[in-house]
């Protein structure tokens, strides 16, 4: 008989070890642990231990993501806040960005309206946003999350020559769409870091998805 057909017998007979129960302690096979000799028992053992531990492992990582997104949470509650004691629009922009370095403990942060009232048209917030930035941001159909690559966007920040990761998400007018399907756009949110992995392409996106979508609500009473 071949190994399959041993092994499709074992499955139809599954009362097989229970009638010969010495077997048990009799079967001997190579552990690839300690690379002696141990009986099936032994050995089942083995990997039972084998599967607990990586059950272990994936509840610890479980866990850590948890407390990260139960972190994330926390501070995005604490911006939030932020916005909503806000009482005049043309000071929502720079308490948006504020607060989001204090919240989040990012070094700098900015953003660049477009269309907005004319009352706020000779504000830092509406200054030096190009066509070419504005394409871009319309092309953004989720947040940018990753390295510096000389952005026109990133050059808006205090400190941008020391910036080599960033995030840059897209401000989208609620409701309205451009041609092509594309939300419109009015301005982009930008944060920066000196650290490299502080901002890498493997991040999820997730609650910075939420954050422009607060942010376009909470900036959308500038607009015209």
């Amino acid at each position: 008989m071949d190994s399959t057909a041993v092994l499709q017998y074992l499955t139809d007979h599954p009362h097989f070890f229970e009638e010969h129960a010495s077997l048990l302690g009799e079967v001997k096979l190579s552990s690839p642990l300690t690379g002696r000799a141990v009986s099936l028992q032994e050995r089942q053992m083995e990997v039972m231990r084998d599967k607990y531990k990586a059950l272990e492992l994936r509840m610890a990582e479980l866990s850590r993501h948890a407390k990260e997104n139960e972190t994330i949470a926390g501070r995005f509650h604490s911006w939030t806040q932020a916005l909503l004691q806000v009482r005049q629009d043309g000071a929502m922009p720079r308490v948006l960005a504020d607060s989001l370095k204090s919240s989040f403990h990012v070094p700098q942060a900015t953003l660049r309206l477009w269309g907005a009232k004319p009352e706020y048209a000779d504000q830092w917030f509406t200054n030096g946003a190009s066509d070419d930035a504005r394409i871009f941001a319309n092309s953004l159909m989720a947040p940018y999350c990753g390295a510096n690559n000389d952005f026109e966007a990133v050059r808006w920040l205090e400190d941008a020559g020391h910036v080599q990761s960033t995030v840059i998400i897209p401000l989208r007018k609620p409701g309205a769409a451009a041609p092509g399907g594309k939300s419109a756009t009015f301005g982009l949110l930008i944060l920066g870091s000196p650290d490299s992995e502080r901002f890498t392409s493997l991040m999820a996106t997730d609650f910075l998805v939420h954050i422009g979508e607060t942010a376009s609500t909470a900036l959308a009473p500038l607009l015209a």
